[in-house]
């Protein structure tokens, strides 16, 4: 696929959207078909890191990070850093271009086929409501001729007064054609957002999630209305072992990510997938990688 993709085009479609030209921003492959940005002084490019069944281990989806770029594939995680650097206006166009580049460098590998794409919208972009950011996002897909249809956007954490954001910009996405994960604090503003965003899939801290006396109720109403959840920052087998009751009654299947199974890298080569990673008792070694 990455050959097919019309990188001059995209160079004249990035000059037209950008606010801030002294960012520099433009896009290109290296020799191996990788694709990188560059951003103000900053070169950067993509990880992905496997979301996985509980209890199974198999691959249901990946989540991208913005790295900085390295041959070796050890960039550094530079976002915080240029996010400091950098105004609203400018953080928003920095949103766009790592959404890009994770498109590009996730689809243009055959070991993609069948596996969603998780991308984050950063809290800044949410703040600027007065933007069709889903319609930007959709044409640059479109004139990628990449699979919209396979890209869920994830929408950060925002205080519990700033909800309203979160049903904005979420409502904007589905109307051009996106599937939405939302990140919540905890049960509570998971279920409240059950009632007024309608997420496909809501992104849990398993850190959080285990100690929270409402979680067995907000997984029991994801299950009942079809939603999709995701354990986040699972790190080690004893966090594993406690998500084990809450997977065990919730009646549909789970997913997870954390650094208990995979590190972001930027192949998706199939050699680097653990074969299974079950739930402590289910009749695996949940620490094997």
């Amino acid at each position: 696929m990455h050959a097919a993709i019309p990188y001059h085009a995209l160079e004249h479609y990035l000059a037209r959207l950008h606010s801030t030209p002294q960012s520099g921003m433009r896009v290109w492959t290296d020799a191996g078909g990788r694709a990188q940005g560059r951003y103000f002084n900053s070169t950067l490019t993509s990880a992905f890191q496997p979301i996985r069944e509980l209890g199974t281990g198999r691959i249901a989806g990946y989540e991208g990070f913005a790295r900085s770029y390295s041959e070796s594939d050890q960039g550094l995680c530079v976002w915080k850093l240029l996010d400091h650097a950098a105004n609203d206006d400018e953080s928003v166009e920095l949103d766009r271009l790592c959404r890009m580049l994770h498109s590009i460098n996730f689809f243009r590998q055959p070991e993609a086929d069948g596996s969603d794409l998780y991308l984050s919208v950063h809290a800044r972009l949410l703040a600027a409501v007065d933007g069709n950011h889903g319609a930007a996002f959709r044409r640059i897909l479109e004139l990628l001729g990449l699979p919209q249809e396979r890209v869920v956007l994830q929408l950060p954490l925002v205080p519990r007064h700033q909800g309203w954001l979160v049903n904005y910009v979420a409502d904007n996405y589905r109307r051009n054609g996106f599937r939405i994960a939302v990140n919540v604090h905890d049960a509570a503003q998971g279920l409240a957002l059950l009632q007024c965003t309608r997420p496909e899939t809501l992104k849990l801290d398993a850190r959080a999630i285990v100690q929270d006396r409402e979680a067995g109720k907000l997984l029991s109403e994801c299950a009942r209305r079809g939603i999709g959840v995701i354990f986040k920052r699972v790190e080690n087998a004893p966090m594993l072992a406690l998500l084990e009751p809450l997977a065990a009654g919730d009646g549909h299947a789970l997913l997870a990510q954390g650094f208990l199974w995979d590190l972001p890298q930027a192949s998706l080569a199939a050699d680097r997938r653990p074969a299974a990673i079950a739930l402590p008792g289910a009749g695996a070694d949940a620490g094997a990688a």
